[in-house]
């Protein structure tokens, strides 16, 4: 049996894998609250191009709103996730996952509303309906790892999932399987959307 590979940890809920890029757009958790959802995205800036860095001045209040005709269906907007997965596997983190990431929007969750409260917001770079590259799944396996060890994960959904009729990312290019399996190899159970019986 093959050994997996050590994952770095998380301090302060910062994960060592990841380059840091703080963003302003955050907020305190409700009191007690620990994160138990992770919530994936698709997201590129503009749609459909890649490799940029647009969605880093997105997530920290510096995109230039006129450089780009699409920029301003968002102008003016503060959000955030806690993470985003680059076309070639580079992970960057905006939020501590101990905050509170503005990703989700109106949402629930079996049954539970306003899931940034209780979510950790990953952001795979791409666009709803396209495939992803086979280095975000790769990436994907150890930052679950690391945010399983730190937290009491339970589930993995889609933004699409917990806002069903307002979104629909990260969209039918997503792998959910694959994704389930990489992360398994990794020592990770959670649920997953294609199993989950009860998720919204």
């Amino acid at each position: 049996m093959t050994e997996r590979a050590p994952v770095p940890a998380l301090q302060a809920g910062w994960w060592g894998g990841a380059r840091q890029v703080a963003s302003p757009n955050h907020g305190e958790r409700p009191a007690g609250e620990a994160p138990s959802l992770v919530v994936l995205h698709s997201i590129s800036l503009p749609p459909g191009v890649y490799g940029g860095d647009e969605i880093e001045r997105l997530f920290t209040n510096t995109l230039d709103w006129d450089a780009h005709p699409y920029f301003g269906q968002i102008r003016g907007m503060q959000v955030s996730a806690h993470f985003v997965i680059r076309r070639d596997g580079q992970v960057l983190q905006f939020v501590s996952c101990d905050r509170r990431a503005w990703h989700a929007g109106q949402s629930a969750w079996r049954g539970r509303a306003n899931c940034n409260d209780y979510s950790i917001g990953i952001e795979l770079e791409g666009l709803e309906g396209t495939p992803f590259e086979p280095a975000q799944y790769t990436a994907l396996g150890p930052l679950l790892a690391a945010l399983a060890a730190a937290y009491p994960l339970r589930d993995v959904a889609g933004h699409e999932h917990v806002a069903p009729g307002r979104k629909q990312d990260p969209g039918s290019g997503f792998d959910w399987k694959r994704a389930e399996e990489i992360a398994a190899r990794q020592g990770v159970r959670l649920g997953w959307p294609h199993i989950a019986t009860d998720s919204v």
